[in-house]
């Protein structure tokens, strides 16, 4: 039980920030000002013909 206990442990401290550090960059990446052209461009991908 003492593996279980420290990785539970673990995942409550250190996996929760890193969890929260990648939310906050998938944010910054999604709502940065040269975004535009390559969500408008990954939008359209269902919508091309092969």
């Amino acid at each position: 039980m003492e593996v279980y206990t420290a990785m539970r442990h673990f995942a409550d401290s250190w996996g929760l920030l890193v969890m929260a550090l990648f939310f906050v960059g998938v944010v910054i990446s999604t709502l940065r000002p040269g975004a535009k052209a390559s969500a408008s461009e990954a939008a359209k991908i269902p919508l091309k013909e092969d």
